[in-house]
């Protein structure tokens, strides 16, 4: 049960990857960045690391989404 878990997250893993690469809108690549940073989290939690699991959660899916989002907000878009 755990490898078929284990086999999932690193398959959403390695699709948020790639989909974060390849998307044009950004709002959109930083939703997925934060289901990245999100699934790295669960990554080293199930690593017997919860130090950097916290830290991941906390910066990588806190910190930066939010910083990410208010400055797509501040600037324009050109068409």
């Amino acid at each position: 049960m755990t490898e078929i878990f284990h086999v999932m997250v690193l398959t959403f893993l390695i699709i948020c990857a790639i989909a974060v690469a390849y998307i044009r809108d950004l709002l959109s690549a930083v939703i997925l960045f934060a289901a990245y940073s999100l699934m790295m989290a669960v990554i080293w939690q199930q690593l017997d690391a919860p130090d950097i699991a916290m830290a991941e959660a906390a910066i990588g899916a806190g910190v930066t989404t939010l910083l990410f989002v208010v400055t797509i907000s501040k600037t324009r878009r050109q068409e």
